[in-house]
């Protein structure tokens, strides 16, 4: 199910980064596979800003999220102190599922994109399960 989200937070979120040491392969230059963390954070800190804590979702509502699917391009390679800023947008939603596209900037030069599939499961069974009430409130989605 595809939903239109009326809510501007859902629009684009951003969020900065600066790109440490411990990104870096040998040559400076930020692994390739920590873009995937850097859209993890990104999506925990867009959650935070919805208002939800994905500790407090695990905790009160034994409700995760689960990444289901990844698809990263990588264009440009970022550096370290480099200053990045990375989207995270709604491109799909549904009760238990959600499609986030997702980037990675450097003054107005993309570095990658992502589209990132997560989906909401039971926390003791890993099961999947509808997202809490109000997540899909805040999503635009009725519960």
């Amino acid at each position: 199910m595809t939903s239109a989200n009326p809510n501007p937070l859902l629009d684009e979120f951003r969020w900065p980064l600066r790109i440490y040491w411990e990104d870096t392969d040998a040559g400076g230059v930020v692994f390739y596979a920590n873009y995937l963390k850097f859209f993890e954070r990104a999506r925990t800190e867009w959650l935070r800003t919805l208002g939800f804590s994905q500790q407090a979702m695990r905790l009160e509502d034994q409700a995760m999220f689960v990444v289901t699917n990844t698809q990263v391009r990588h264009r440009q390679p970022a550096r370290l102190d480099d200053l990045v800023e990375v989207t995270v947008r709604v491109a799909e939603s549904g009760r238990a599922s959600l499609v986030l596209e997702q980037q990675a900037w450097r003054d107005g030069t993309l570095l990658a994109e992502g589209r990132i599939r997560i989906g909401c499961v039971d926390a003791a069974s890993l099961r999947p399960r509808r997202m809490p009430p109000a997540l899909l409130s805040a999503l635009g989605l009725q519960p």
